[in-house]
């Protein structure tokens, strides 16, 4: 059994409501404990008695799991949330299939010259054929179309719509990369999430266990998350990230790395996001190796560099020195090499968003250094294809989860919502199982152990301390004894921030 610590810390009564769990069990242990909860930390843990402190609600657990929090270290919420009201296009297997669902939804509605058809979620690195424009032209005519790929990182826009954004594609159709990042914050402010869609999409996150997000979304976000929580989306916590054209403006704002952004401490300053290359499915992550055909996705067979190692270091050096931590988006093997290159040559910490395809000799360099993984297991599920068809020879060391916890580096893990569901346990469970819809495990060897999976959505650790911020969830089942399939629906039966609740079902 694990060391709890038994003794009470000071409680003060002007926070939530104080509660007192009892019959609680923690992750991998069957002793029942009480848990105190007062001015919205944890005041004291103590094997299982009746009674309560006064003033508390007293609340049988009846043998539930309570756990800390669960964090998405990766995100996007404005493009979680719009996507709920855009054309689905998952599941299309190829360029027909998503002419076709355009095709019945300009059948079912009419829409203005003025107002954009978007759809979400194609995934092309699979598809038989090439898209055009000239096809999604004849399907939409004049209504502006703008059809945005699973992975976020390019869209297939009509001519209309090409006009009307100023957007401009190549001859399939497509814009991609930095070009499609700036057209794309166009079509998102063309359409703004309302404050109810974003209260809706936080609640929703809430009842699935997540207490906090690592926000990546292209826009200002240090300013529009502390009016957000002003307005009601108060369900969780938000790192607010900043990009590198507003870098300057945050230096300037006196902003470090951790720093409060609003009234209730919800929202605090987090890293400097900066993008080196593209995507698997946009066959633009920066590689070692070509893709196969050279297609239209590439500048040199390999994919790209959308940020130069030149500009990194600087974007690195300035941002450290401001007292900025940094996230860097790398995807392809060389991107990640590059990136691990200058995070050596600065001595300096950092986070690797995605490390998807990982040279075999970098793998170790990630402990070495104190770099962070920061991955999205749901994306091997769906990516698995792709990967096959573009990485292949190469997949035994893609989404290399079981490589990199080998090797000790730490894990953290989100979702890169919309790209997959803000969901934790999609991630926990494609972690520890390498298998969805009963298909066979794809590289079985690069599954990591279910403990390390539920600390790696957990900041790290898999039981709540006395002092703890009350940012608590409570499972309905054992993840050690849940099935495959329960694993990754697995009830939640609360949530608290800071001792109040974001949900509950108890």
């Amino acid at each position: 059994m694990a060391t709890t610590n038994f003794h009470h810390a000071r409680s003060h009564r002007d926070g939530p409501a104080p509660l007192h769990f009892t019959n609680a069990r923690f992750l991998g242990q069957d002793d029942r404990y009480d848990v105190a909860v007062d001015n919205g930390r944890i005041t004291a843990i103590s094997p299982s008695a009746t009674g309560s402190g006064t003033g508390s609600e007293l609340i049988d657990l009846d043998g539930r799991i309570l756990t800390p929090g669960f964090w998405d270290e990766h995100l996007h919420f404005t493009q979680w949330t719009i996507q709920q009201s855009r054309l689905d296009l998952s599941g299309t297997a190829s360029a027909e299939d998503v002419l076709e669902r355009v095709r019945r939804e300009l059948r079912r509605n009419i829409y203005a010259p003025t107002s954009i058809l978007t759809g979400y979620g194609f995934r092309d690195g699979t598809w038989p054929a090439a898209p055009t424009q000239r096809d999604l032209d004849d399907a939409t005519g004049a209504v502006p179309v703008v059809l945005i790929s699973g992975d976020l990182h390019c869209a297939w826009i009509n001519s209309a719509a090409a006009a009307l954004l100023d957007a401009h594609p190549d001859a399939s159709g497509i814009v991609s990369e930095n070009h499609w990042f700036e057209v794309g914050q166009r079509v998102a402010s063309a359409s703004p999430p309302t404050t109810d869609m974003f209260r809706d999409a936080a609640e929703a996150a809430a009842r699935r266990g997540v207490v906090g997000i690592v926000e990546f979304e292209v826009t200002d976000n240090i300013t529009e998350w502390p009016a957000r929580v002003a307005a009601g989306v108060d369900s969780l916590r938000i790192e607010a990230s900043v990009w590198p054209e507003r870098l300057e403006s945050a230096i300037a704002l006196g902003l470090r790395t951790g720093d409060r952004l609003d009234p209730t401490g919800l929202v605090t300053m987090g890293r400097l996001k900066i993008v080196v290359d593209g995507s698997l499915n946009t066959r633009t992550a920066l590689c070692w190796d070509p893709y196969p055909g050279f297609d239209r996705h590439t500048t040199h067979g390999c994919g790209i560099a959308s940020v130069s190692p030149d500009t990194l270091r600087d974007l690195l050096l300035r941002s450290s020195g401001s007292g900025i931590g940094a996230a860097v988006h790398a995807i392809g093997d060389r991107a990640n090499s590059e990136v691990i290159d200058i995070f050596e040559e600065l001595q300096i910490p950092g986070v690797i968003e995605h490390a998807q395809l990982v040279r075999s000799d970098d793998f170790a360099r990630f402990a070495q250094l104190g770099l962070v993984a920061s991955v999205q297991p749901e994306h091997a599920m769906d990516d698995r294809d792709v990967a096959d068809r573009h990485w292949a020879g190469r997949t035994d060391r893609a989404f290399a989860y079981g490589s990199l916890h080998g090797a000790g580096a730490t894990l953290r893990f989100g979702s890169d919502a919309p790209v997959a569901p803000l969901d934790p346990w999609f991630a926990i469970s494609a972690a520890t199982t390498r298998s969805r819809d009963a298909r066979t495990p794809w590289h079985p060897e690069q599954r990591v152990p279910l403990d390390i999976a539920l600390a790696s959505s957990m900041r790290g650790r898999m039981q709540v301390q006395v002092g703890d911020v009350a940012d608590i969830t409570i499972l309905d089942a054992d993840p050690f004894t849940a099935s495959a399939e329960l694993l990754r629906q697995l009830p939640v039966a609360a949530t608290l921030l800071g001792g109040r609740f974001t949900h509950r079902a108890i």
